[in-house]
């Protein structure tokens, strides 16, 4: 292990860092807009949208991110719908993730008791108070540990956004590596910065699992 190589190699996996976050969290920003959303319309039964939706989610849920950012990089220039790599990686991600929050966010509103409806009501409540003191709060709850365990998995999955040319952590790795052949060097740095990336949300979601239980007693 040679750490002035490991040192001269950081800078450049600085950079990459910040890009892999910043794509990586407009995505997950983006999956949990479309997570919820997609919930809401399936947990309703929204008349045409539900079926759009679950056309969406299987389709999207049983595909890997690397065949999604092929080809929204690679097939949709070819109808005039040309996309930057750092916009498709977004996209890619938040679509990928969309599918996978929409299931998380959707057994969170089916976790809620019907007692809990049903006392609400007798309580007097207005249907748009029932949802958004009542019902919104505890599907939310209920939704944490799996939005934080698919947060990690779209964190990782943002290694694959090399593919399509961006300068992210792996396609730093790989590139060093094809120009020096400082393998162990190269891919220490990359679990580093990984680790980096992903313990603090790991930490972060723990924190707040145990907070809800504590507050759900």
């Amino acid at each position: 292990m040679d750490f002035e190589v490991i040192s001269s190699y950081i800078p450049k996996y600085i950079e990459a860092f910040w890009l892999t976050i910043r794509i990586g969290w407009i995505g997950i920003a983006l999956s949990i807009v479309i997570g919820i959303f997609t919930a809401f319309v399936l947990h309703f039964k929204v008349p045409v949208l539900s079926a759009v939706s679950k056309v969406y989610v299987e389709l999207f849920r049983n595909t890997p991110l690397l065949v999604q950012l092929f080809f929204i990089y690679f097939a949709l220039p070819k109808i005039g719908i040309s996309v930057k790599a750092d916009t498709c990686g977004a996209v890619g991600l938040g679509l990928l993730g969309g599918s996978y929050m929409s299931e998380v966010f959707r057994s969170g509103l089916d976790g809620v008791a019907a007692s809990q409806t049903e006392s609400a009501l007798a309580l007097g409540l207005s249907k748009r108070q029932l949802f958004f003191y009542v019902i919104f709060p505890q599907a939310l709850s209920l939704s944490v540990p799996g939005v934080v365990a698919n947060v990690i998995f779209l964190l990782k999955e943002t290694s694959v956004f090399s593919a399509i040319s961006l300068m992210d952590l792996m396609f730093t790795a790989k590139d060093l590596i094809g120009l020096y052949y400082n393998t162990t060097e190269a891919l220490f740095l990359l679990v580093v910065f990984y680790i980096i990336m992903l313990l603090p949300v790991s930490v972060l979601g723990s924190i707040i699992e145990k907070k809800l239980v504590v507050f759900g007693h």
